[in-house]
């Protein structure tokens, strides 16, 4: 099927990245910028006089770093056009007036192990502790549309996750906690729309009202063909369900985000800061093409897109990239897709520190690495954070390594003062620059994903992957060389490891699991589970149906993940990454 360029108003260009001009009211005199400038040039001839003590001054990422700032490397920024204040268009400086002086980001620690039970047990502790709402980890088999007993499962349950195989199972995860009161995020993708569809008959089956819930489903599935990889269906029927949760939910769960675009898994696939940033806005740009194209009008479902983050430990690298995102988000929605509704400018986003930076080598090493992560997520105004544990490079984090996790957030919040000025970094000349210096980067990427088609054709030629397969590369070089320290691995290593102790899932969950499936299938109603399955295969069959509707039909007599996603394989078919080079 190809795309028909004409469905969406498109620009003739990108916008361009505005460079000053006679109109504005530059924040810098003439003369006082050529004044700088000579002593900007004094400056680094002396400081090249001096040797420096190591080769590498790049970021994280290998970008280039400008050694000092100054007004010159800002010279054509407006405060109106490009900075504005908080909670003004194109809010590089936030989307709130008032930053964390109105509201604390949200807390929300990622949790998920072993049975619903114990998954249960471990939520109402973490909200016992402060924690602000809920991100609910699913084990792969879930993922991956399998239920428990199937031989693909084997190993693998409750082990990387939560085990969900019906309804009876997301009701025991959420036993005792008010949906109406608690925003749960769930991290599931080719499956979120069963997800999405057992915990809505779950608030339901509590009294709750469906136009009062919010939360988010990740349900992006454009990352797992580009990095993750925990796809079950072929692209085009894959956006096909996305679209219509989209529907769905604007028209019955208004306050919940049906959609989280993914940069997180891109990062720790090995991609660099600017990558993350231009491959998930680019993301978050077809969705909103294929939702036009489904017939949604965009400010219908467009404010409640939301955009997830890694904050790794280059922290200006992080900041720049936050407020870059921001700002390209608000240009491209409003005058490329010609979003009127401002909340469809703004980019809402959660953000996870870098899981993918933690060592197993001294691991008490990455509190220190998380607290940094998490200043910058901070710093660059997110609005919902989840911190690592400690241990998690070794295994699913202990209750004592996900307290430490969640109080760090609570120090930064109530100790550290950094919540009491909104954009604290605003105005930096070496932030701006870097701000800037992302937007055009991002825009860049745009442009050449968009010389493909759109980011779906770039996927299938293999473009995202292979810049990503690339800077992996070169990182690992960087660390294997050595011209990169990270600390306790390749510089300051220890002879012995202090020992520590992990959480175990006992084997034992697995028979459980198994056991309660069984049990649910002899209870249920078998005519009327495939009756379900049926009618879901016909609306599936459709594209003209949504499926919603027909997957909490499914859902209601119990029918289960795996036999849900079955019935999906029938019409849909699977997808095989082709062998990329």
């Amino acid at each position: 099927m190809s795309r028909n360029e004409t469905d969406i108003p498109q620009p003739a260009v990108l916008p361009p990245v505005p460079k000053a001009d006679a109109d504005q009211l530059p924040l810098f005199s003439v003369e006082a910028l050529g004044g700088i400038r000579k002593e900007s040039a004094e400056w680094k001839d002396a400081s090249a006089k001096r040797p420096s003590w190591k080769k590498d001054f790049t970021t994280v990422s290998a970008m280039e770093v400008n050694p000092l700032a100054t007004p010159t490397d800002v010279a054509a920024l407006d405060f109106d056009r490009d900075l504005a204040f908080p909670g003004q268009f194109p809010y590089t400086r936030g989307i709130h007036p008032g930053g964390y002086r109105g509201r604390l980001w949200t807390m929300r620690q990622f949790a998920g192990f072993g049975s619903a039970t114990h998954t249960n047990e471990r939520f109402k502790y973490l909200l016992s502790q402060g924690q602000t709402g809920l991100s609910t980890a699913f084990h792969l088999p879930t993922l991956y549309g399998y239920d428990s007993d199937h031989h693909y499962s084997a190993g693998e349950v409750g082990k990387c996750g939560v085990a969900i195989d019906t309804l009876a199972d997301m009701e025991t995860l959420f036993d005792g906690i008010d949906l109406e009161d608690v925003t749960v995020s769930m991290t599931i993708n080719s499956t979120g729309p069963i997800a999405l569809a057992m915990y809505l008959v779950v608030a339901q089956k509590q009294g709750a009202d469906w136009k009062k819930i919010s939360g988010t489903l990740q349900n992006d599935i454009l990352k797992e063909y580009i990095a993750q990889k925990e796809y079950i269906f072929p692209p085009r029927p894959s956006m096909r369900l996305i679209t219509d949760t989209f529907r769905f939910c604007a028209e019955n769960v208004p306050k919940y985000n049906p959609i989280s675009i993914s940069g997180y898994h891109i990062r720790e696939a090995g991609s660099t800061a600017l990558q993350e940033l231009a491959f998930t806005l680019r993301d978050g740009m077809e969705y909103v093409e294929y939702g036009v194209r489904a017939g949604l009008d965009i400010d219908d479902f467009a404010p409640r897109l939301s955009f997830f983050f890694n904050s790794h430990n280059d922290l200006f690298e992080e900041v720049a990239k936050f407020r870059a995102a921001r700002r390209v988000w608000a240009k491209v929605m409003r005058d490329r897709y010609g979003a009127k509704d401002p909340r469809s400018w703004q980019l809402r986003f959660h953000t996870q520190t870098a899981g993918c930076s933690l060592t197993a080598q001294q691991p008490y090493n990455n509190i220190v690495r998380v607290t940094i992560q998490a200043l910058a997520a901070v710093f660059g105004g997110t609005q919902s954070l989840h911190t690592n544990s400690l241990d998690e490079t070794l295994a699913l984090p202990t209750e004592a390594a996900a307290r430490i996790a969640l109080r760090t957030q609570q120090i930064i919040a109530h100790e550290s003062g950094v919540i009491n000025t909104v954009d604290p970094f605003g105005g930096s000349f070496f932030i701006e620059e870097l701000t800037n210096r992302m937007e055009e980067g991002c825009f860049d990427y745009i442009a050449r994903i968009d010389a493909f088609g759109g980011m779906v054709e770039a996927i299938e030629a293999g473009f995202p992957q292979r810049e990503i397969w690339d800077a992996s590369y070169q990182f690992q070089r960087s660390v294997d060389s050595g011209e990169k320290i990270v600390v306790g691995l390749n510089a300051f290593q220890q002879e012995t490891e202090d020992p520590y102790e992990i959480l175990y899932i006992d084997e034992a969950v697995a028979g459980e699991q198994i056991e309660r499936l069984n049990r649910i299938r002899a209870e249920r109603d078998p005519t009327k589970v495939q009756d379900a399955l049926q009618a879901l295969r016909n609306a599936a069959a459709d594209p003209n149906t949504n499926t919603m509707p027909f997957l909490i039909d499914a859902v209601k007599v119990y029918a289960s993940v795996g036999e849900i996603s079955d019935a999906l394989r029938d019409v849909f078919g699977t997808y095989q990454e082709p062998a990329l080079f």
